[in-house]
This record gives structure tokens, sequence and C-alpha cells, in this order.
């Protein structure tokens, strides 16, 4: 730790205002490369947390963050019943992180209008939170007569609020419902919204002849994202020594484990978030050497006569250091300052759009993960002063006798 006459020293020469050094344009410099290398990894940071959690969010608002469902070998929506007892969904509730527990029903089908034919997926639900947040015209369904239609669904088919189609469902007797639709909602996801009916939960129980104890199955909702490998061990704990009355399993899944290819483009996110840091740590790092450096040459003269007064090798890369501290922790607080600026704007307005189709959301979505954010600003400061050491042993080499003709 630096002295009080170190941090003395290096304080005048940081905050002298003697424009005429040759060191000040250097260290300007060197305080902008700092400046921006904080904000670009302060922006990458909240951009790319903001992207997982928005599109983790619009897959978990249709099949939730874990499913529990029966134990078979079938990637399709025609799944196999299992039962739900209140007694299951109570142990479920009372799991670390678990927010929510409740049953979900899905059936496949074929929607026929006079322009068009298109497979869909019928849900069933009594929980409308998410969809009320994302309809765009009209309102959820009121009656079991009514749907709730995706807007990439009612352009395919040409349906709007209060048009009227027939749906079909194939099994071992073909039956047919005719239905009326309530609302328009648009999440912005076309694998699903293209894909999803949603209508209220008996629907389904009657097109498939099921009691009020049988669903498709069992959507779990936690509370963060980072809370999920240990949320799905601990429901696979409670689910799977549950036989069914059939004899079989419980089955958990999670939800990278139903998208895989979503969740492994996002997992590319992060390589390129590595990657940014990393260049931008270089970027500052050198900055911050070359700064020094020219500091220290500036100060020549004032190394020369601190050493004739009797101060050692160490007193003197003290206060060098010490003002490269002060340098990278202005250029720190500046960054974090304009860097959370930017991201509260896009935050709060929206101001910078995406194509929906392509990167699932209208907007860049902005995030704070203020825990990694304080992390990534201690890693960068214990950085910047590791890199700092090697060049300040330049002042070990300068001699007192030889800086008296030094000019």
């Amino acid at each position: 730790m630096p002295s009080r006459a170190e941090t003395f020293i290096a304080k005048r020469l940081f905050f002298a205002q003697d424009d005429k050094r040759a060191s000040r344009p250097a260290v300007k410099v060197a305080l902008l490369g700092i400046i921006i290398g904080v904000i670009v990894m302060i922006i990458t940071f909240c951009v790319v947390v903001g992207f997982k959690r928005t599109i983790a969010s619009k897959i978990a608002g249709f099949g939730a963050h874990i499913q529990v469902t029966n134990f078979e070998d079938n990637d399709t929506y025609e799944l196999t019943p299992i039962t739900v007892t209140d007694s299951l969904l109570d142990e479920l509730h009372q799991l670390p992180y678990v927010t929510s527990a409740k049953p979900f029903l899905t059936k496949p089908g074929v929607i026929k209008t006079t322009d068009a034919v298109r497979g869909i997926v019928v849900k069933g639900t009594n929980y409308w939170d998410y969809f009320q947040s994302n309809i765009i015209r009209g309102t959820i369904p009121q009656t079991t007569q009514q749907v709730l239609v995706s807007n990439e669904l009612s352009s395919w088919l040409h349906l709007d609020v209060d048009s009227t189609f027939f749906c079909y469902f194939v099994g071992e007797n073909l039956r047919v419902r005719k239905w009326t639709v309530s609302g328009i909602y648009q999440t912005g996801f076309a694998e699903f919204d293209g894909l999803f009916l949603i209508v209220q939960e008996p629907v389904i129980r009657q097109l498939n002849h099921w009691s009020d104890s049988l669903a498709s199955g069992i959507e779990v909702m936690i509370d963060d994202l980072d809370h999920l490998e240990v949320a799905a061990e601990n429901i696979y704990f409670a689910t799977v020594n549950r036989m069914q009355a059939n004899g079989e399993v419980l089955n958990t899944q999670t939800i990278e484990q139903l998208n895989p290819q979503i969740f492994s483009w996002l997992d590319l996110l992060d390589m390129n978030v590595i990657i940014i840091i990393i260049l931008m740590l270089c970027v500052s790092g050198f900055n911050i050497v070359s700064g020094l450096i020219i500091l220290i040459l500036d100060s020549i003269r004032l190394i020369g006569t601190l050493k004739a007064l009797g101060a050692d090798n160490r007193f003197v890369r003290r206060v060098f250091i010490t003002q490269a501290v002060m340098l990278v922790g202005k250029g720190m607080l500046w960054g974090n300052i304009i860097g959370l600026s930017l991201a509260a704007i896009q935050y709060f307005t929206h101001i910078i759009p995406l194509e929906a189709s392509t990167y699932y959301v209208s907007f860049v979505p902005i995030a704070f993960p203020w825990m990694a954010l304080i992390l990534l600003n201690i890693a960068t400061l214990l950085i910047s002063f590791v890199i700092l050491l090697a060049p300040s042993a330049i002042v070990t080499r300068i001699s007192p006798a030889k800086v008296m003709h030094f000019d």
C-alpha cells in the first residue's frame, strides 16, 4: 500500500493543470482508451444478458422453465397424460427457486379455412398473464368456443378478431371444432407464434376425454435462469419415484433440453462476450502501459530528484503506479457512467430496433446483471494493476547522476 507521501505526490502529478507537459496528450489518449473499453464491455454484458433473459422468457411463456411429463420416446405434442394431484403440485411449490407449478394440456390439430390449411398445436391453459401481455388485438378467450391466435397464423390463414374457422383433430375418430377468434397475440418468436393456438383448459380435456386430474404435463417456473440446473435436479428427485397408474414414471426436462438449438446459439453469444472482453482488456492495457511509460519519461527529472533526496526505487515505483491507478479509476468511472447511461436509454426507449424474424425480438434487449458488472469492474482494476508492475520497473534503471544532465 502507498504511504501518504507517495499518494500526495501522485495526486499532485495527476491533478496538475500544466497543459504544457508532454505527457498530457498521451494521458488523454490512454484515458479515452480506458473509457471506451469499459463502455464496450458494459454494453456487451448488458445486451447479451438481455438477449438471453428475453428469449428465455419468451420460450418459457409457451413451455415454462422445466416440464414434467410422462417418460416416453415421443417428440410430438400428443403426450400420454399424467396424473396431477394437489399433493404433487404442493411439493413442487415448496422446492427451492420454484415460483409456480401448474398443469398444461396440448393437442395437435389442423386448421382449414377457405384459403389455406395449417398444422398447429392447441394449448389449453387457465393462466393468461403471459398472453395477456402480448395481445395486439382483441381479448383472451372468455368461453370454450373462443381461441387466441398468433399474428403470424392470422396473416397466413387470413383470420382476424371475430373470424370463425374449423379445426380438425385426427385420432381414433375425426373430430371437428368450430372456433371464433377472440384475440390476436404476437411474441416475436416465430417458431412458437406460427404453431400455437391458445384455448381454455377444459377444451383439451373435452377433446381427449380426460378427467380433471389428467394433464399433458406440469409446467414449472423458477425465479432465475441461473438456478435452472439445481431446480431441475430437485424436481427430478421429487418426481422420479412417483409411479403413474399404468406403472410409468415421470420425466423432467429443462427449457434448454427442449430447445437445444436456440440455447446453443445463445451459448455462442457467451463466447463473443469473452472475445470482446479480452480484446478490450488488451487495448486498455496497451493504453495504460504506454501512458505510464510516457508519464515516467516526462517526470524523469522528478525521479532523479526524489532519488537524490533518498527515495528508493520502491517508493518511486509506488508513486507512478498510484498515479496510473488514479488514471484507470477515472477511466473506469466515466466508462461506467457513460456505458450504463447508454444501456439505460436503450432499456427505456428501445431506440435501436432489430429484425424480429431474425433475432426473435424487435429491439436490442437490455438487462443489468449488477453482480457480473461489479465483478467485471473489480477484475478490470486488478488486471490493470498487474499490467502496471512491469513498466513501472523502468524507474529502477534511472540514475540520479545521469538525470542531472537530462534535458
